[in-house]
């Protein structure tokens, strides 16, 4: 991976005209994202709840299983 804290330059000779950006929407940090925010955090958060209440109910059927082939004996 590249270092962040510096920074290439390439001669825009070499690049497609279309791969230059005219006035592109960058902050002082670097460009802009979708997931750049607070947006990104939540997305994250609720996926993490999503995915621990799925491993929740997929444990409790896998007991309920075991309980239910107990019985049997």
């Amino acid at each position: 991976m590249a270092d962040p804290t510096t920074t290439a330059t390439v001669p825009t000779a070499t690049l497609p005209t279309d791969a230059v950006p005219t006035g592109a929407a960058d902050t002082a940090t670097g460009p802009k994202t979708m997931d750049a925010g607070k947006w990104a955090n939540k997305r994250v958060y609720l996926r993490l709840v999503i995915y621990t209440a799925g491993i929740h109910v997929f444990a409790g059927f896998i007991m309920l299983l075991f309980e239910l082939g107990n019985r049997h004996h």
